[in-house]
This record gives C-alpha cells, structure tokens and sequence, in this order.
C-alpha cells in the first residue's frame, strides 16, 4: 500500500485552519499527454480572483507530463475555467488550464481549443450536454473496493441504486464528491449507485457549449482528490472486471433548443438521422484510444450496443442512441447517445455531436481496432 495511503489525514487539518494573511491559493489543472490523466500545481496569489482574466498565464516541464521533449520541455498554461476550492476552502480556487507548447499553440490532448470553436459557431442553436460518468472504486492493489480479495461478490442484480450493507460498496467517497462538486460551481445533478457492486455514477449537466467539458473534467479531478483522502482509487476504465459485470460509460444527452420546443421531436429523428451515417466517425471520437478501448465495453451484452453497428430506439438501453420514453410521448425534448466511453474526452464527444448534427459534416471512416 502506498505510504500516502496511510497518512494520518487528520493531523492536516490543524494546518488548513491557519490564516494566510490575505494570500489565495491558486491550484492549476491539466490534462495531461495520456489524454486521460489530469495534473495540478499550486501558486499564490496577492489577492483573491474574481474573473478568470486575472489570471497569469504559467509554465510546467512538459516532458514529465507526455507532452513534450526534454530538449525543448516547456509548456504553458493556460486558465480558462475557475471553480472554489472544497479542500482548502475559500478563498482559494481551482483552475482548469488549456495547454499550449513553446509555440503557444494547442497540444495533441487539449481538444478543448477546437471543441470552443465548434461551440461559438453553434451558439445560436443553443446545445445542452448531460454526461452521465460512471466509474468504479478501487482499493489500492487495483482490485474492485470491497470486494471479497480471492473471490467475487454475488451475481448482478441487488447492486443498482441500492441501499444497505453488502449491496453497496463506498458510499462515503460518492457523498463526499457530490458536496465537493456543489461547492466548487460545478453543474452536478445526481448520483446513484451502478449494475456492478463498487461502479458508481454522477451526472453533470445541463450544460451548454464549452461548459460541458470544463464541468465534467473538473467533477473528475474532484473524485480523483476525494479519492486520496479515503485511501482508495477512481477508475475509468470502460471495462474494469471481466466477465459477466458491466462496463462503465459516459453516456451524453443532447439537445438543441428546436429539440426541446413542442414539436421538437422531428428534429430529434432528423439528429439521429445523421448519427446513423458516421457512426464510426463518433465511436473513433469516443474514446482516447480511437475506439479500441471501448470495444472490450460495447459487446451487445450488459445494457450496449454492438460497437460494429448502429442502432436507435424508444427506451431501448441497449441501442447506439436511446429516445427517453417520455421524450417520444411529449414529442420533444432529448436523445441519449450511450456510446461514449467512460474514459472518453468530453470536449472531443461534445465537438463530433455538434459538427454532425449542427454543422451538419458528412463522411465516415474506417475504424482500425485490430480485432
């Protein structure tokens, strides 16, 4: 077990109640060249932010991170997103950085510039983005959080949106992310308890344009940092356990405001319409490793699609896109695109939704998952 594991998280706080004498604490976060993995370092500030514009640019050593070469390491950050801080409290922030290489342009992983630039074209059409992250808690030697160690638990079943001992497994992690996430801004808008024993989800949203991103990144880093101080691990892998247990996504409920009018719902068929002729463009997207990651999740088994093909229906949870029953009475509102991986990069799911369905591109492309 790692030695941080076993800190004594209480001896902190004496700490943390110390005055500051006007200073702020400023923590930057990143994503760094995995794609996946976040990063974060910590300044000072003489006085406390209230825009995101008063804040400096800073520099990193992007070799160490994946996303440069020791020759040349120096990356730059770049604040675009300011939330409060749940660890150290106010008035002390946390800020969702861009990265950019010596030439100030984008890295390969900050598909946030593009993503930004799809969302100011679409402006007018006014996207909401619901992401539903689910997730699975560890313990420190990787195996499933509360899971018999040279064994498995009873069969699926009693574990969704379950309650009491034995059904659930680190309910304290999952209250103490959801108030983190309130009191850092973030548009959080639920929690449950998922299909395989230790796999949870939280839900982010609505949020248009931009948002959804900067949101879903920043509840991640919320989990990961609540995560150490329980001692224990927040995996997103897509397909954690082999066998009969379920994967985790990322599924993204999506809207225009022509969706969401009374009428709405020509324009949803008209969406999944053109969903249907890229699929494999949106499953390349969905996930960092161009769809290879994801393949091992969408079987047609466990509540998913195939990932060879595209599929659509009214409550149908094992469909591409899922219509809510409710949306196909009212004739408005929503579709649920269930192909997004847990692990998936919701600037990049966000920016494919719109260009296809907004921007209306064309084209597919061959997927190359070596299978």
């Amino acid at each position: 077990m790692p030695s941080s594991a076993l800190l004594d998280k209480a001896a902190k706080s004496k700490y943390m109640d110390l005055e500051t004498n006007g200073i702020t604490q400023a923590m930057y976060i990143w994503i760094d060249g995995s794609g996946e993995s976040m990063r974060c370092k910590t300044r000072s500030l003489d006085n406390e932010p209230k825009d995101i514009s008063e804040l400096p640019m800073w520099n990193f050593d992007g070799s160490s991170t994946g996303q440069a070469e020791g020759s040349n390491s120096d990356c730059f950050l770049k604040p675009c997103a300011m939330f409060n801080d749940p660890f150290r409290g106010a008035p002390n922030k946390l800020i969702l950085c861009e990265v950019l290489n010596y030439k100030m342009e984008a890295v390969e992983t900050n598909h946030r510039k593009t993503c930004k630039e799809v969302m100011s074209q679409v402006k007018e059409d006014h996207p909401w983005f619901g992401m539903e992250q689910e997730y699975t808690l560890l313990d420190v030697d990787g195996h499933p959080f509360g899971w018999p160690k040279q064994g498995f638990p009873g069969p699926q079943g009693p574990y969704y949106c379950a309650v009491g001992t034995g059904n659930v497994y680190g309910r304290e992690v999952v209250e103490a992310h959801y108030k983190a996430c309130i009191y850092a801004g973030i548009t959080i808008s639920g929690t449950n308890a998922e299909v395989m024993p230790a796999q949870w989800e939280f839900q982010v949203g609505p949020c248009e344009g931009i948002k959804m991103g900067d949101h879903l990144w920043m509840a991640r880093f919320l989990l990961h940092r609540v995560c150490e101080d329980f001692g224990v691990v927040a995996s997103f892998d897509p397909k954690p356990m082999n066998g009969d247990w379920n994967g985790a996504g990322c599924h993204c409920n999506y809207s225009t405001e022509k969706m969401r009018l009374p009428g709405g719902f020509d324009e949803i068929n008209n969406a999944v319409e053109k969903l249907s002729k890229r699929h494999n463009y949106h499953i390349q997207a969905y996930d960092p490793q161009g769809g290879k990651d994801n393949m091992r999740r969408l079987t047609g088994l466990h509540e998913t699609s195939s990932i060879f093909d595209f599929s659509s229906g009214v409550a149908n949870r094992q469909a591409s896109i899922r219509i809510p029953r409710h949306v196909g009475e009212e004739k408005c509102g929503y579709l649920e695109d269930r192909r997004p991986s847990s692990n998936c990069d919701p600037y990049t799911v966000t920016e494919v939704i719109a260009r296809t369905t907004i921007l209306n591109e064309e084209g597919d492309v061959v997927l190359k998952l070596n299978c």
